[in-house]
Parts: structure tokens; sequence; C-alpha cells
């Protein structure tokens, strides 16, 4: 609790602070993570889910193992973490959420400021024709009834705007990302591993700036040595920030 307390002060006391969130952040919603002890990595093959070259290939993959988490979205609830860092930017504590994520519930628990860096199925589009775009509602509609969002020229599956491997991270996104590590004198680094380059170099840069980090997550990171404080849990470290809100002066 001591513990708790010091970060919420650290929070407080920020000029700057902003947040960065991984997979990690989404599972107290049911959404499993990736790399995590029980991540969907060790049942499903992470060199077809989301690479370009294998879409191509066979883009129903994607949609047969990603529909469950992604398509399925509205499903999930905002946990105690979305909707914590949302009444952190509203109280004016948190500035700017960076997020690896790509399931909108930091948008549904309640947050503006957000900044998707590995891209966001909002968009579906054609790789092949130009111009070509679908809304996530209407693609996800047909994925839940068992189709695939088809472009209405070549008739080719569509692809979401999520940044797959062997794609370029979404360039305006990626430098707001570093913008704000840059700017910041406090980041909350949450539910990530921090092994996925270069969104996992955002922490590294708010460090080369003097900037404080604390990490909440459940496994160890390649950054736990130069945390100021340092979380195995994210559910009792929000629920108790959450509650400390609700009385701050």
């Amino acid at each position: 609790m001591e513990s708790i307390k010091t970060l919420f002060e650290k929070i407080r006391a920020a000029k700057h602070c902003v947040a960065l969130t991984g997979a990690g952040v989404s599972t107290l919603s049911g959404i499993r993570d990736f790399r995590g002890k029980n991540g969907l990595y060790k049942e499903m093959d992470a060199t077809k889910m989301f690479d370009i070259d294998y879409f191509e290939v066979d883009p129903e993959y994607y949609y047969k193992t990603a529909g469950s988490f992604i398509y399925n979205a509205n499903e999930y609830p905002a946990s105690i973490v979305h909707t914590a860092l949302a009444k952190l930017e509203k109280a004016g504590y948190l500035k700017a959420l960076i997020t690896q994520n790509i399931d909108f519930l930091h948008q549904k628990g309640g947050s503006s400021r957000v900044i998707e860096v590995h891209g966001s199925p909002a968009v579906h589009y054609c790789l092949y024709c130009s111009g070509v775009r679908t809304s996530f509602e209407e693609a996800a509609a047909i994925v839940r009834s068992g189709g695939f969002p088809k472009c209405p020229k070549c008739g080719k599956i569509l692809k979401p705007a999520i940044t797959f491997f062997g794609e370029a991270l979404p360039l305006e996104a990626l430098r707001e990302a570093f913008t704000e590590a840059e700017n910041c004198d406090l980041m909350l680094v949450l539910g990530t591993s921090l092994t996925v380059q270069p969104a996992a170099g955002i922490p590294d840069a708010a460090l080369r700036r003097g900037a404080e980090i604390v990490i909440v997550n459940n496994m160890p990171t390649p950054l736990d040595r130069y945390a100021a404080l340092k979380f195995d849990e994210l559910a009792p470290v929000f629920e108790t920030i959450s509650a400390m809100l609700e009385t701050a002066d």
C-alpha cells in the first residue's frame, strides 16, 4: 500500500506524465495476452497470425484466429486499469496514453488522448485497390457472421490497418509517441514485456531524457532495474489509485 501511495504522489507531482500500455492491460477484461504465461502465441502460430507476407497468401488465417478477440471486442468490458487511466486523464494528471493494443478498450474506458502505435482495426482497406476503405463496424459484422470483408473492386479480402510483422509502424503515431516520451518526466509502463521494437524503445527515450519510469507487469522486462517503482499486478495498483482519485484534493 505504501508503494502505491508513493506512486500516486509521483503521478500527482509530475509535470508531464504519460502511460505506455501493452496486452497485459487487457487481460483483466478477459482478452488473453500474446506472450504471457497463457498467451495466445502458445496456441497460435505467431509467424502467421500477424505476418504481412502470410496475409497476402492466406488472409483467412488472420480472421479465423484473431476474430474471437478483435471482432468480438464489444463483448469485453473496460477494466479497472482502463477506467483508472481515463480518470487520471480527466483529472489532468495523465497527458497522453500510448498503447500497443488494438482492442479499443482504452477508448471504451473513457480515455480520449490515445496514441495507437501498432495501428488500429478501425479501418480496413484493400492492399491492391486504392481508395477502398471500410469501417471496423462493417468488417466486424461480416466476420461475426462467418465471412470475410472483401474489396468491391477486386474481390480480395481486406486488411485491417493493424501493423503486421513486416510492415512499418504508423509514422505519425510513432513520432507522436516518441515526442511524448521525450517530453515526459514520468512514464507508467503497464502490461508490456517490452520485447517488440520499436515500441519497446519508447521508455528508453524517456529514461534518456531524465524521466522516471514505473513498471507494472507480471513478467520481467529489460528495464526493471531502471524503474523507480516496480509492481507485478495491475489490478490492486489501479484499484487503489482509482480510490485515491476519489478522495484526492
